[in-house]
């Protein structure tokens, strides 16, 4: 028999780059009652003057909604949060979590077998695009969970993205979401070493851009990273900087290592990451690496 979930009551973990305007877009809708909270207490203050309730901590989240979703920076954060704070603890039945951080798929299964221990549901729903595209509640969302999970969390994923895709079982949404990084990641360095080579011939390389956007190297790349920031040369902060994409990349390559798949392209754009860091960009918006080719 199917469980009947009756969301009414919304905890979001994470008021970052991405999770802060994600939150004030689930507020937006009054059927949902929405709390938020961030260890970092400007974040806090930042939602108290947009509106919005905050939490006084974690386990305030955990323990007074019907649903809770964490978005943090990383699967160390993740494993902190669930683990050694030991919110997976304060888990009750039939409540629903959903982590749309980027992760590795081990800890969301992990997790996974630990919450449907207590007979409560959780799904993996990393996100992807712009932070344009979270303010504007564009995203595009990859779920890992099963069916009736999916069916019963869409409209509240809804409210902030899209595309909601289903990629399958739990795990699946960050496998998705790694994979489509590390073809993005290493697309916005193709688009930089085009730049530098096009600026070095003395050519337009907004023109050229728009020239490629009609032929076969068109992509979401080239639309947004490229023409709003490679070639301006515009590097926000915030923004999903080099140490997020850094952090995603080390994903990927391990998910290759274990089966024994060679990646050279991830292997030079970690290196470039690397060296981006080294030299003061790692807090900037990641196609910044344009600067160190």
């Amino acid at each position: 028999m199917s469980p009947k979930f009756n969301i009414k009551n919304i905890g979001f973990i994470g008021l970052g780059v991405m999770g802060m305007p994600m939150c004030i877009n689930l507020s937006k809708n009054e059927e949902f009652n929405v709390t938020g909270f961030d260890i970092n207490k400007e974040k806090n203050k930042i939602l108290i003057k947009s509106g919005l309730k905050t939490a006084l901590n974690a386990k305030d989240i955990f323990e007074n909604n019907d649903l809770v979703i964490t978005c943090l920076p990383g699967g160390k954060f993740v494993k902190k949060l669930y683990f050694q704070d030991k919110m997976i603890s304060l888990v009750r039945k039939n409540q629903i979590i959903i982590d749309m951080s980027t992760s590795h798929p081990d800890l969301m299964k992990k997790i996974n077998t630990k919450i449907k221990e207590k007979k409560s549901f959780f799904a993996d729903a990393p996100i992807a695009r712009t932070r344009q595209a979270a303010i504007d509640g564009k995203l595009a969302i990859m779920v890992g969970s099963d069916q009736v999970v999916f069916e019963s969390i869409k409209p509240v994923l809804e409210l902030v993205g899209s595309d909601i895709i289903h990629c399958g079982d739990v795990g699946s949404g960050q496998f998705t979401k790694i994979l489509n990084n590390m073809v993005l990641f290493q697309n916005v360095l193709a688009l930089s070493e085009a730049s530098k080579i096009a600026e070095r011939y003395n050519l337009d390389c907004g023109q050229l851009f728009q020239n490629i956007s009609k032929c076969s190297g068109d992509s979401f790349a080239l639309k947004n990273h490229g023409l709003k920031s490679i070639i301006k040369d515009n590097y926000p902060n915030p923004a999903f900087s080099v140490k997020y994409a850094q952090k995603d990349l080390s994903y990927a390559i391990d998910l290759a290592k274990k089966q024994n798949i060679n990646t050279p392209g991830c292997n030079n754009l970690n290196e470039l990451f690397t060296k981006a860091i080294n030299e003061g960009y790692g807090d900037l918006y990641f196609p910044v690496i344009k600067k160190i080719l």
